[in-house]
């Protein structure tokens, strides 16, 4: 089992990248994608909708979630290689402390508030011994080849997850009927995220998954209601 301080500098060292694509972050993106798939379709007019109508909307479905997927790809590195020197400056100033007491408020600082009040003095102090002994750092923080994998991985949430609300309009001829199903399929998918995030979370999740729903209606209103 690794110890607290190899955990440490491995987070230090990474800026937290393990952690950003774990259920939380996949669904946060699939309800980013959704919500603003949902602000074109939900403001598509089907009373007197052509070929032609369908054809833009569909384009500028696309579109759109091309660019913030692409926007979300180039944030999540921005946030990793922030991350990531945040970490080599924590790493650095408990090396550069002036005494124990300096250095292990240094550390308990850069914890997780939960983290930080769970752990022994001696815990801390554990820690701090083990980055004493770190001498491999690096300069100054870098983008890895992980991490170009997991800003794809980000872009590719964004934008997919546009495909199955838009499928319809791409197999029903008729405009209402296309809307009609692509509500639907709207619907399970943002019952489909709350109900993921509740199993992670440890919350109900049908009740979070019904509640999902009723935010992301409200939420496309809203962006609606304000052009959007």
């Amino acid at each position: 089992m690794p110890t607290q301080e190899a955990a440490l500098a491995a987070d230090a060292s990474t800026g937290g990248r393990e952690r950003l694509l774990d259920p939380i972050a996949r669904m946060s993106e699939v309800l980013f994608g959704l919500i603003m798939v949902l602000t074109f379709t939900g403001a598509f007019e089907v009373a007197n909708a052509g070929n032609e109508d369908v054809r833009l909307l569909l384009v500028g479905t696309l579109g759109c979630n091309l660019a913030w997927g692409l926007v979300d790809a180039v944030m999540f590195l921005i946030s990793t290689l922030t991350e990531r020197g945040r970490g080599l400056l924590t790493v650095r100033a408990v090396q550069r402390a002036t005494s124990p007491e300096q250095a292990r408020q240094v550390i308990s600082e850069a914890l997780p508030p939960l983290v930080a009040s769970l752990m022994t003095a001696a815990e801390v102090e554990t820690l701090r011994q083990g980055i004493l002994e770190m001498r491999s750092l690096p300069p100054r923080p870098s983008i890895e080849r992980d991490d170009w994998l997991r800003a794809l991985a980000v872009f590719l949430l964004v934008f997919l997850s546009t495909f199955p609300v838009v499928i319809p309009f791409m197999i029903f001829s008729d405009a209402q009927n296309a809307l009609r199903a692509s509500n639907v399929i709207a619907i399970v998918m943002l019952f489909g995220v709350g109900f993921v995030l509740a199993r992670h979370g440890g919350y109900r999740p049908v009740l979070t998954g019904v509640s999902m729903v009723l935010l992301g209606i409200a939420l496309v209103a809203i962006a609606i209601a304000l052009g959007g």
